[in-house]
């Protein structure tokens, strides 16, 4: 999904008129990328479910949307040239070629969830739907996946979707925020938010084959944690300082 908003930034960027501002140019590209957003989730969710009659879809849509712009506008003003890294392609020079298999993995096992929810809440009915206020815990549960996210971005400007060593923007260890807690705290969110979306939108069902890319997660921390204890000054250290890789006390 990254790599798509991405090319088509590129495409905005050269038929954009050479007279228009940087800043201008930016927002246009950053409003692309969070329709775009918006855009992914709804047809993979509205597509398969073959109605639009679905109104937690449409809820699920707005929450998103509202994250989204809020994440964005954040980071916008406080980490220059964050957004534009996030938005790169997630097959990179420089990236273990274990980390490419994995993030590709990663995408489509995340894809496959989505995709999965509405055929399972208006075609298979694999298990009962959850009530009201487990639904609801799904809700919050992606809400709070994307507010940490945020965090880890504004504390983390070499938060970016390949695994590799960034020389060029000197990168550093970063212990701060929310990296004192666990050392993947994005990776921590997207737990959250892999298992509330399904919970929201009343398939327990996808909420467990939510455990296919968080399995993933894990193992591209494994690969990622090699490389950087390898190739990142200070890393190792990092990981004596702060014992937990993705959830407190457990892991």
């Amino acid at each position: 999904m990254f790599a798509v908003l991405y090319r088509l930034y590129d495409i905005v960027s050269h038929q954009t008129h050479h007279d228009n501002s940087e800043v201008n140019l930016s927002i246009l590209k950053l409003t692309i990328g969070i329709v775009l957003n918006v855009a992914i989730f709804g047809f993979s969710l509205f597509l398969p479910a073959g109605t639009l009659d679905w109104w937690r879809a449409w809820v699920f849509l707005g929450v998103d949307c509202v994250g989204v712009v809020a994440s964005t506008v954040s980071l916008s003003r406080i980490k220059q040239g964050v957004l534009e890294e996030r938005f790169k392609l997630p097959i990179q020079k420089g990236q273990p070629l274990s980390d490419k298999f994995i993030v590709v993995l990663l995408i489509a096992s995340f894809v496959g969830v989505i995709v999965f929810v509405p055929l399972d809440v208006f075609r298979f009915h694999l298990m009962a739907k959850p009530g009201p206020f487990v639904s609801s815990l799904g809700l919050v549960l992606f809400v709070a996946g994307w507010w940490v996210m945020t965090l880890a971005l504004k504390e983390n400007a070499f938060a970016v979707p390949a695994v590799k060593y960034q020389e060029e923007r000197h990168q550093r260890v970063i212990d701060s925020g929310v990296y004192s807690i666990v050392r993947h705290p994005m990776y921590a969110a997207a737990i959250p938010l892999m298992v509330g979306m399904p919970l929201w939108l009343e398939s327990y069902a996808a909420a467990i084959f939510a455990g296919v890319p968080i399995v993933t997660l894990v193992l591209r921390i494994l690969i990622e944690e090699q490389f950087l204890k390898r190739e990142l000054a200070g890393y190792d250290a990092y990981t004596e300082s702060v014992r937990y890789r993705l959830i407190p006390f457990l892991w």
